[in-house]
């Protein structure tokens, strides 16, 4: 074939998508201002530990998630740790008594996602505080 000569024109396939969406952090949006409207079962935090460990295990493998409540940051990061911890099969007590900031810090993407689709959110008259409580989550 001449240097010259035009190759014939045949269709290049292609794939076309959307660029993945970026990772949610453990933390990322987790507080609110507490709300009157009920998206889902509520867990006020003031519970006794035993309590909390019997809901987790309840809703950590159901079909919804929840929404804690509470004014403590100390109490909001034991949420993140039991709640992870009740959805590997861990001790939720524990969890809840001593949360593991490293091992929670080092949760891949997908752990994050399963964790945030049942711990939905955070309600609290203190987000100022509670989200600095938080921050030793961020990794």
């Amino acid at each position: 074939m001449p240097h010259d000569s035009s190759p014939s024109a045949d269709p290049v396939p292609l794939t076309l998508s959307l660029p993945p969406r970026p990772a949610r952090g453990l933390t990322d949006d987790l507080v609110r201002p507490i709300s009157g409207a009920l998206e889902a079962e509520v867990l006020d935090l003031a519970v006794p530990d035993i309590e909390v460990a019997k809901f987790l295990v309840r809703i950590a493998h159901g079909d919804s998630g929840f929404v804690a409540r509470t004014d403590s940051g100390e109490r909001a990061v034991a949420i993140v740790a039991a709640t992870t911890a009740a959805l590997m099969g861990d001790d939720i007590p524990a969890a809840l008594a001593n949360p593991d900031v490293a091992f929670l810090r080092g949760l891949k993407p997908e752990a994050v996602e399963a964790l945030r689709g049942v711990l939905l959110a955070v309600e609290t008259s203190e987000p100022g505080a509670v989200n600095d409580a938080l921050r030793v989550l961020r990794g």
